[in-house]
């Protein structure tokens, strides 16, 4: 198929779009709610929780590339991938109800069912949004369309985290009317029934037009060896990890930073849908400064920046409130445009993989690459509970000075130089403008004669 000039209609973006709405309602539940749901509603202690949240995240990795490997390999009339979102959607929705229900068990019986479901949430999780991640990759071969899809991507994604982080306490306050673990359940039993809907509109609306070339034969070999030869898949990888410790850290300490330092429980919803907005506002400056400066300068500038402002926040007092809005607000516009470049960096990687290799191996790239970043979302909610452990963090009392320093830490200092450093790593990236407009030109010139 000729895709040399190929454009995405607003609708099909749109389209596209709301499949990460439904993928944040539960991410986001997850990153922002499950930790302070574990010790604060279910009663499992922060070291229990931080482990268990680790436990999953290491067997969600494990699956990871399995799902990449087969959906690489799978053809449907819908397509490669298209067809996950469809007979994943329910799987996914009904586990999540479940990771957020309380069964009345023993401390023992509480570790292991929380254990259990989050494990088989993150393995639906994975069995569709991988395969929704690598539809953005075949749906054009242009990196600007690509990087203006990843623009409506996030712009939804992050309207799905607007309304978890804005409106879950007050639904979940709503529905359990005094009843917390109920509250929660009910929020979750929504948002789980939006997302069937949005899957099934990103099924619909979405099509796939980048193939592999036809002469490509089953090697799975070949396809890991090129994958761990390609130096820029490597350090979007090394990238992944590094960035989503930050985010799974600071997600995660936000709800104890604002009950326990600043003693305004009900405000880190308000603080939440600011810093989204503000992440909103900034996503569409993407696409042009990519343009202008190139993916690479614009990630390493946006890096730098937001790590400053991230870790100003350290030195903010109890009253100071306004100052901690400012500085999120700033940090969170500075690393907006990074956002959608990194994916769009991923699709030009497995793009470079090819014309170098004469391969085509979408979802492999897709899924090892959310392997890495998944490992660095593990590994952040497991420092974070073992920090809140090793502070002398205690649920639902007044914290000493140790346990506030803990928790000021994780949503400061410990997040801002772990972002400022992907800007060194980012360095050795040398997929550049003149690389992506030579790579479409092959590749468009050997998928016309395919």
């Amino acid at each position: 198929m000729n895709v040399k000039n190929q454009k995405l209609s607003f609708k099909e973006k749109v389209g596209y779009s709301l499949g990460d709405t439904a993928s944040h309602f539960v991410w986001d539940m997850v990153g922002f709610w499950l930790l302070f749901f574990y010790t604060d509603v279910y009663g499992i202690s922060a070291a229990a929780a931080g482990t268990i949240m680790l436990v999953a995240r290491f067997w969600d990795m494990a699956i990871d590339p399995i799902i990449g490997i087969v959906s690489d390999r799978t053809n449907s009339r819908w397509g490669k991938f298209r067809p996950y979102i469809l007979f994943g959607a329910l799987p996914y929705a009904v586990l999540a109800i479940l990771t957020f229900t309380t069964p009345n068990f023993g401390e023992t019986g509480k570790i292991i069912y929380a254990g259990l479901t989050y494990v088989l949430l993150m393995t639906a999780y994975a069995s569709i949004n991988l395969p929704y991640s690598a539809l953005g990759a075949v749906m054009t071969a242009d990196t600007n369309e690509r990087a203006g899809l990843n623009t409506y991507r996030f712009i939804a994604g992050f309207s799905g985290q607007f309304v978890v982080t804005g409106l879950a306490l007050t639904l979940a306050n709503f529905f359990g009317n005094g009843n917390k673990a109920q509250g929660f359940q009910y929020t979750v039993f929504l948002f789980a029934a939006l997302s069937l809907v949005f899957f099934f509109i990103t099924f619909k609306t979405t099509r796939e037009r980048v193939q592999p070339p036809k002469a490509q034969k089953n090697s799975l070999k070949e396809d890991v060896h090129n994958l761990f030869n390609n130096q820029a898949w490597i350090i979007l990888a090394i990238v992944g990890i590094v960035s989503f410790i930050m985010f799974a850290m600071q997600n995660a300490a936000i709800a104890y930073y604002f009950k326990y330092y600043l003693g305004k429980e009900d405000n880190v919803q308000l603080f939440n849908v600011v810093g989204t907005v503000a992440l909103i506002v900034a996503l569409p400056l993407s696409k042009p400064l990519a343009k202008r400066f190139g993916n690479k300068n614009v990630f390493i500038g946006s890096s730098l920046i937001s790590g400053v402002f991230f870790i100003l926040i350290y030195l903010a007092g109890v009253h100071d409130m306004i100052t901690i809005y400012v500085l999120n607000i700033i940090a969170k516009m500075a690393y907006a445009p990074a956002v959608p470049l990194l994916w769009t960096m991923i699709a030009d990687s497995a793009d470079y993989g090819e014309w170098k290799s004469g391969r085509r191996s979408t979802g492999l790239y897709f899924s090892a690459a959310v392997f890495a970043q998944k490992a660095g979302w593990g590994i952040g909610a497991a420092i974070a509970g073992w920090i809140l452990t090793l502070s002398q963090f205690v649920p639902n009392v007044v914290q000493s000075n140790t346990a506030i320093t803990g928790i000021k830490l994780l949503v400061s200092v410990i997040p801002g130089l772990l972002y400022m450093s992907c800007a060194i790593f980012m360095i050795f990236y040398k997929i550049d403008k003149k690389t992506t407009d030579l790579m479409k030109i092959d590749l468009d010139k050997k998928r016309e004669n395919d």
